[in-house]
């Protein structure tokens, strides 16, 4: 029998060395990404770009990170080592990101995004299929949380990093996209040292389509229901972006941006603790997608209250305490309900066609709100993604669990 469908022992510690590994290496990325994004927009301003060019670079990014996680998924359920593959993926990234400091064009910025996101999306099928391979199936809600929690505690420190970098070097970005290097280089030798892969037999050798075909069909309806959240899931550097203008006239845009990157903070927190606890809760209740579907109404109503407009600082703390809630729910809940409704012999494709239709929905929304912003205003742009997230809410709790069908 092949290892790696070999069930686990009902007694077995779910948080081992692999989960420990994966989550440290999540922290130590998430926490130079971080840095790059809490001053992103700050610094495409420099060069003479507003939103639409931020929502170009985010939506394209994203777009060619879905195109390589469906492929990555593909080639990870038929690789005998994946843990390679997602080395590489950590060291491009974290490589890419730290060439923003070179940057003088929005374009320069562009290329270096999508750069990054293509190791983002070579990585993350691999990622998930070794956290899985290695965790018992009733505590898949506890490891993604876990998982989740340590990434985002990385997302924590670093907007935290950044903006003592700004202190420090007399708001210079450029040295602060070369500090990226330290916590993206770090990453990669955590996972290397500390992720454990548990040998596999021989993969079968089936066409992509052939796998495609082959996911469930639970599962396929429930990726529509996260494209269609998706759709309207736009990037957070546009809430940084938001939140930076809704403060601008009050205390001035140098003020505005640092008040926005200490909101992003405070977002992080919320989204930290909400990951972890959101999995927990969907270890212990009879239907993982009730929780899910909790997250994605939640959505909806901070796109609704975006876009009634808000300026002052409390108000805005709690939306953004209210989007780092939801933010951490989903991708909690999405990777483990995945992992439920696949076998283990399918999870490859199965985690690169979820990461797909996420950076597909990425790209989507991030060029929609990006350009409705510009164009319409944002009462348009979030009313517009408030409809998009109450709609997958409702596929998502049409969803048949296997424990339904039981």
């Amino acid at each position: 029998m092949d290892s790696s469908t070999t069930p686990h022992p009902p007694h077995e510690r779910w948080l081992n060395r692999t989960v420990l590994g994966v989550g440290l290496t999540s922290l130590f990325s998430d926490w130079s990404h971080e840095i790059a994004t809490a001053v992103l927009p700050a610094f495409l301003a420099t060069v003479g770009a507003g939103p639409a060019w931020l929502g170009v670079i985010e939506g394209v990014a994203d777009g060619l990170s879905s195109i390589t996680k469906l492929a990555a998924g593909h080639f990870t359920d038929k690789l005998k080592h994946r843990k390679p593959l997602a080395v590489a993926g950590y060291a491009i990234t974290g490589l890419a990101t730290a060439t923003f400091a070179f940057a003088t064009h929005a374009v320069h910025i562009l290329f270096g995004r999508s750069a990054a996101w293509f190791g983002r999306g070579i990585r993350t099928p691999a990622r998930k299929t070794l956290l899985a391979a290695d965790v018992p199936p009733q505590a898949y809600g506890r490891a993604f949380g876990f998982e989740r929690l340590l990434d985002t505690t990385g997302a924590i420190i670093g907007p935290l990093t950044a903006l003592w970098l700004l202190e420090r070097t007399g708001h210079n970005y450029r040295t602060v996209f070369l500090w990226t290097l330290v916590p993206g280089m770090t990453a990669v030798a955590a996972f290397w040292l500390l992720v454990r892969e548990r040998p596999v037999g021989a993969r079968s050798q089936k066409s992509f389509w052939h796998g495609v075909r082959a996911l469930p069909v639970p599962f396929r309806r429930f990726l529509v229901g996260v494209g269609v959240f998706g759709a309207g899931d736009f990037s957070h550097t546009l809430l940084i972006l938001y939140a930076a203008r809704q403060l601008a006239a009050g205390h001035g845009a140098a003020r505005a941006a640092s008040l926005a990157v200490v909101l992003y903070t405070l977002h992080n927190v919320f989204y930290a603790g909400s990951a972890y606890a959101s999995g927990w809760l969907s270890d212990h209740v009879r239907l993982r997608k009730h929780v899910l579907a909790a997250g994605y109404a939640l959505a909806g109503v901070t796109a609704i209250l975006l876009a009634a407009g808000m300026s002052s600082f409390w108000m805005l703390a709690g939306l953004f305490a209210l989007a780092g809630i939801y933010v951490g729910t989903e991708e909690a809940l999405e990777d483990s309900l995945a992992a439920e409704l696949v076998p283990r012999e399918q999870h490859g494709m199965a985690f690169g066609t979820l990461a797909a239709v996420n950076a597909a929905g990425d790209f989507f929304s991030s060029v929609l709100v990006g350009f409705l912003w510009s164009a319409l205003g944002g009462r348009m742009a979030f009313g517009a993604t408030a409809v998009l997230f109450f709609a997958g809410t409702v596929i998502i709790l049409r969803l048949q669990e296997p424990g339904e069908r039981e």
